[in-house]
């Protein structure tokens, strides 16, 4: 309860308006049914998945800030510092393709307690690394806590049914949106203050009270476990079969594919065009997921209402327009950093309204691979996401301009536009009247 109330606050605090003030703590309370506080045989609050998740989200992004200083730290190229995100996303994605099976097997909850707490060795490794190949090794296995990026999705699934779970999973991720919008700001702070290994004491921090509430809170959602991998595997044809399967799933990878190429080259563009600080970087690329965050929060409203392709639909044009009204600006030579760094909040809020309907159609194909489609699907997004950051990363060195990435960013939008219309056109053919 008190960590609710203390969520709620920061909320209120962050947007002193009166949808959170009002609605923040009965969106994270009045939440899956039958579910006690702290009482681990029965579903979990939705606070908790909000947590699980934002911890996976927020060691993404908390320390990119301080990636120039961390390679003078450890002497060696950004290029190479840079691998912390791209490698990481090729970590992760590879462990999404292990979690959700694992999870359809075993369930939910052991998966996601030994991912948090192999995130926490590992963050705790990463402080010590007496150099950067050993740095980038722990920074590897802080992967683990993809666990809490797949699961508390796939949680919702299990509990919630699917004309509400578009809405429930926008809500989770409408609350997760807050880790990487202030991340960035506190990481950018904590790193020109105190220096980057403070960062990441504040993760393991985090990762050991969120084991904590895990344990406690988390009952097992997965009552339709299968019975082994060979009969789990066997039903693994008709999902990775389905037409509308990967169309959900690609349309999830370049709507998230804008963000992840944004945020692999945007320290570049704060630092060498626009001469931004630490802090003022970390502000700046905290825009994105604030306009995530309310996407996600009219998802939730009006997902259920409008369907899940109408929402994908407004949400990719929205991104795409978003990121076009930047070009145009910084092809006319627009000096000030909003003109990328705020147009760049439109992507944020498209994606809010896009990637929640977009989950849920994937997981929807076959529900009793529910983890294993939020898995591959996940998988794609993080691979997808680590080969769009590591080019962004390549094209904006020794550059003078935000134009180069922003153009990079409206090609990757624009693709997701195309899959959710031919996501659409076979949903049509499989069911006319939906």
């Amino acid at each position: 309860m008190l960590i609710c109330k203390f969520f709620t606050a920061i909320c209120q605090v962050i947007f002193p308006i009166g949808l959170l003030k009002n609605e923040a703590y009965g969106l994270l309370m009045a939440d899956i049914p039958n579910s006690r506080f702290l009482d681990r045989t029965t579903p979990p609050k939705l606070i908790t998945l909000v947590l699980t998740a934002g911890l996976a989200a927020l060691s993404l992004a908390i320390f990119v800030p301080s990636l120039p200083k961390m390679a003078e730290h450890f002497g060696t190229d950004y290029a190479v510092m840079q691998l912390s995100i791209a490698g990481y996303f090729l970590v992760t994605g590879t462990l999404q393709l292990i979690i959700g099976p694992l999870s359809d097997r075993y369930g939910r909850r052991p998966v996601l307690l030994w991912g948090i707490l192999i995130f926490v060795i590992a963050t705790i490794g990463a402080i010590y690394a007496p150099n950067v190949e050993t740095f980038l090794a722990f920074r590897m296995a802080q992967g683990g806590i993809a666990t809490g990026m797949v699961l508390s999705r796939a949680v919702v699934r299990d509990l919630v049914p699917g004309p509400s779970a578009a809405s429930m999973i926008a809500y989770v991720t409408m609350g997760m949106a807050i880790f990487p919008m202030i991340g960035p700001i506190v990481g950018g702070y904590l790193g020109e203050t105190f220096g980057w290994q403070t960062t990441f004491w504040f993760l393991a921090t985090f990762g050991a009270v969120m084991l904590g509430l895990v344990f406690f809170d988390l009952g097992e959602s997965n009552s339709n476990r299968s019975e082994s991998f060979s009969k789990q595997f066997a039903e693994c044809p008709e999902l990775f079969g389905a037409r509308r399967y990967w169309g959900f799933t690609l349309t999830s990878m370049f709507c998230s594919g804008t963000f992840f190429s944004y945020l692999g080259g945007a320290p570049q563009v704060a630092n060498q065009v626009y001469a931004l600080s630490e802090t003022q970087t970390g502000a700046y690329l905290g825009l994105i997921s604030l306009g995530y965050f309310f996407g996600n929060y009219y998802s939730g409203r009006n997902a259920e209402r409008l369907g899940i392709f109408k929402m994908m639909i407004i949400g990719c044009w929205f991104a795409t327009t978003g990121i076009g009204i930047s070009i145009i600006l910084v092809a006319l030579g627009a000096a000030s950093p909003l003109a990328f760094f705020g147009c760049v909040v439109a992507v944020g809020f498209g994606n809010g309204l896009a990637l929640p309907s977009a989950t849920v159609g994937l997981m929807s194909v076959r529900p009793s691979l529910a983890g294993t489609a939020a898995g591959v699907g996940g998988a794609m997004m993080v691979f997808g996401g680590g080969l769009l950051s590591g080019t962004s990363g390549f094209i904006t060195r020794d550059l003078n301009s935000a134009l180069p990435l922003a153009v990079f960013m409206f090609l990757i939008s624009a693709m997701s536009i195309v899959f959710t219309y031919y996501t659409r056109m076979v949903q049509r053919q499989y069911d006319p009247e939906a």
